[in-house]
């Protein structure tokens, strides 16, 4: 009954709620509610906020060679530029909401509505940031007649993404709210203050660790943060609630009707299935379809199809899989992700025991996730090249584990620049259009339509944005 009552939740708030801002040209409606309740706008942005990861998502998967393009020489995958102005639109719609919810919520005191919005900010302006680089920020939530706003500095705005959290933290905390966070509009965490904490914190370490090859970079400021973020995979912040098929489910369904998507990149497939490391992880069933040879077989990035699409001459993502199946969750932060991100500070911060420790838990807690079963989860664990102890573990292979547990999440995409995408057997997608792998987004045209007089110039999809500089 939860599940339904949260549907038609949603599906009410879908029905009227509207941004307030000039600069995403919104059309004034007198049929439309301008003030929306808090609890609608904290449903209509907390479950734009796990779609949006999933818009990020479906866009990095293609250059974390987590999926291959069906079409031979797909711009996306061969790294022609092209035009993301439908994600660039739902990031500042989603955004202007949250700024509307945190301006009602600040005149009312509710205190712990304030909390949330800061930390929905944070997120999403980090992953623009970690996609497009300088983006508008500061001037573009204001509403009114502001039409042009300024892009702001990306360094800047990572630290603007670590005090929102730690702003929304010091929200969540206070006492005597005027109104309590609805369970049933939270699609993330239900209303519990304390999840949200949590998953503040378990940000404040992404956010920190992303910044591996700055000078600035303390892997034991990242291993103290950790001990504040998540103990267990039930800490995890999941989207359960969808408005028809979960986002995932939608791509494998599509391609069961000739809507061809959800094609794994070989790249995936032969990192777990033996090919590259030796070892057949048991995680590729959860996650794949068998072919027509009763094995799994990815498509070389660029490289197009080999059947027909319709043969299964190559894998696809399972309507029956962890990600993929009917109301499958969509992870925004895990406990796993926690663990890997352990184990490369604990790895820098030369304690390879604590590294070890953390790598073994993080493959435990990814596989307990999705369903591997206890026997299959130990021998693979057992296996020598992955059980390889405390004295042998590499960022490498840290790394490894920490690609596959992060599977379709925009932060892979993250790490793979913050490894040079130095993963074993990674090549540039056939047909590549550069001579090193994509490092940036461009930006879309919707902003040179509207604000182009303030749009950066770029050198090419190969610029390296602030993170990925030393």
């Amino acid at each position: 009954m939860k599940r339904l009552n949260n549907f038609i939740l949603i599906s009410i708030l879908f029905s009227f709620i509207t941004g307030c801002s000039k600069y995403l040209d919104k059309l004034d409606d007198p049929n439309l509610v301008t003030i929306p309740p808090l609890n609608g706008l904290l449903g209509h942005t907390t479950y734009n906020t796990g779609y949006n990861v999933y818009r990020m998502g479906y866009n990095a998967s293609y250059f974390a060679q987590y999926q291959a393009s069906s079409t031979k020489g797909s711009d996306t995958e061969i790294y022609n530029e092209v035009d993301y102005s439908t994600t660039w639109t739902a990031f500042y719609n989603n955004m202007m909401n949250i700024q509307q919810m945190l301006t009602k919520a600040e005149t009312d005191q509710a205190y712990h509505h304030i909390g949330v919005g800061k930390i929905m900010m944070a997120y999403q302006l980090n992953m623009l940031i970690m996609s497009f680089g300088d983006v508008p920020y500061s001037e573009a939530l204001k509403g009114g007649e502001l039409l042009l706003p300024k892009y702001d500095d990306q360094s800047v705005l990572h630290s603007t993404c670590m005090t929102l959290l730690d702003e929304g933290i010091v929200e969540l905390q206070k006492t005597g709210a005027s109104l309590n966070l609805d369970a049933a509009s939270d699609v993330i965490h239900g209303g519990n203050t304390e999840a949200w904490i949590k998953t503040a914190q378990a940000l404040k370490a992404r956010f920190m660790n992303q910044l591996t090859r700055k000078a600035s970079y303390n892997a034991n400021n990242v291993l103290t943060q950790l001990n504040n973020t998540y103990t267990s995979n039930s800490d995890d912040a999941m989207m359960t609630v969808f408005r028809g098929r979960s986002p995932w489910n939608q791509v494998a369904y599509n391609n069961t009707v000739l809507l061809l998507d959800g094609w794994l990149s070989e790249q995936f497939v032969d990192a777990l299935d033996g090919t590259t490391f030796g070892v057949e992880d048991p995680r590729l069933p959860l996650i794949a379809t068998l072919t027509q040879f009763g094995d799994y077989r990815g498509t070389p990035n660029g490289a197009g199809r080999i059947g027909t699409g319709t043969d299964d001459e190559e894998s696809y993502l399972s309507v029956d899989g962890y990600y993929s199946k009917g109301n499958a969750p969509l992870a925004l932060v895990t406990y796993a992700e926690m663990k890997f991100i352990e184990a490369e500070a604990a790895f820098r911060a030369d304690d390879k025991p604590r590294a070890y420790a953390a790598y073994l838990a993080g493959i435990d807690a990814h596989m307990t996730k999705i369903g591997v079963a206890p026997a299959a989860k130990a021998a693979y664990i057992n296996e020598a090249s992955v059980s390889v102890g405390e004295d042998n573990i590499t960022l490498e292979l840290i790394a490894k584990e920490k690609y596959v547990a992060m599977f379709l999440h925009p932060e892979a995409w993250v790490d793979a620049r913050r490894f040079d995408y130095n993963y074993a057997d990674f090549e540039l997608p056939e047909g590549a259009v550069l001579n090193t792998f994509i490092r940036r987004l461009a930006y879309p045209t919707v902003e040179f339509s509207r604000n182009g007089a303030n749009v950066p110039d770029i050198s090419g999809l190969d610029e390296k944005l602030a993170f990925d500089n030393p």
